[in-house]
């Protein structure tokens, strides 16, 4: 019985976001859809891929400190039909929910700094808010805006590969973010325009740049990243939702798979070594990078 409180007590707010989550997907369902172009229909198979897309970059966004952007974005876009505009408009709305949920579960076990996530958040509202007008006059140009996302993947894809590989000096250990407040307000603020321009939420560039430009370490930036994207994926997700570039139920479900995946990854990195999460996270980004970059020239990769 203890046991049973003490686990309804710890992921209450998980449990209860989840149920929310949950009845929403099908009003959202039975309301009106996905009725968008670009979008596909939402059969049961189709929903069980997108939960099972939304459960694996979970618990990789909670491992690594992204909200999964960098999973489901190419996962519905190449291999589910989903269009760019809108790809890339519904998984930033569904990391809202990961990024909730994983960063309740590294804050219950300390592994973000506050102060630091408070002053990068802030100013990252701001850039978001200038990065959503620049998706808008993007948006009109596919192969513009891939070749985009192919490029902010490839510069972390390579430091982390390199740092995974153990060709970096070790990085410091602690439970904050090195730093003052102006710097955590700049880099916010660029991070921001990134998250609005190409809605990964951040998280691609928020772990390389905290960890290799301010030194943080690397569980505390885990955490802290997760936490500085609920800010920033709200105003975003929610500019284009208004946008129209958000497929509702695609996302709410995405986002209840993201939830659960995001606990366990919060529960185990602990479990892994430092250079073994950037490993995996270069080798991942290099390959999605890779690909947006080829499909802009007209040349897929599976």
């Amino acid at each position: 019985m203890n046991e049973t409180v003490g686990f309804w007590q710890k992921y209450k707010p998980v449990i209860i976001l989840l149920a929310i989550i949950a009845i929403s997907a099908v009003w959202a369902y039975y309301s009106s859809g996905d009725t968008q172009s670009g979008v596909p229909e939402i059969t049961p198979l189709r929903a069980i891929l997108l939960l099972m897309v939304g459960f694996v970059a979970g618990i990789l966004g909670g491992l690594i400190g992204t909200g999964g952007c960098s999973i489901m974005l190419p996962a519905i876009h190449f291999w589910m039909g989903y269009s760019a505009p809108i790809a890339i408009g519904t998984t930033i709305f569904a990391v809202i929910f990961t990024a909730i949920s994983g960063g309740y579960g590294h804050l219950v076990r300390g592994n973000l700094d506050k102060k630091a996530v408070l002053w990068i958040g802030g100013a990252g509202i701001l850039g978001v808010i200038l990065g959503s007008w620049l998706f808008a006059l993007l948006v009109d140009h596919i192969d513009l805006l891939e070749l985009i996302l192919g490029l902010a993947f490839l510069l972390p894809a390579i430091r982390m590969i390199w740092e995974g590989v153990g060709r970096a000096k070790p990085q410091q250990e602690g439970n904050i973010i090195p730093g003052n407040k102006s710097h955590w307000a700049v880099f916010g603020f660029l991070i921001g325009i990134l998250t609005g321009i190409v809605g990964l939420g951040g998280g691609y560039a928020l772990v390389p740049g905290l960890i290799y430009i301010f030194g943080a370490p690397v569980y505390i930036t885990m955490g802290s990243s997760l936490a500085v994207m609920i800010p920033l994926a709200a105003v975003a997700g929610g500019i284009k939702l208004y946008q129209g570039f958000v497929a509702l139920t695609t996302a709410l479900i995405l986002g209840a798979g993201t939830i659960v995946g995001a606990q366990i990854g919060a529960a185990v990195i602990k479990r892994f070594k430092p250079n073994t999460l950037k490993l995996i996270f270069g080798i991942y980004f290099l390959y999605v990078s890779a690909k947006f970059i080829a499909a802009y020239f007209g040349v897929a990769i599976w």
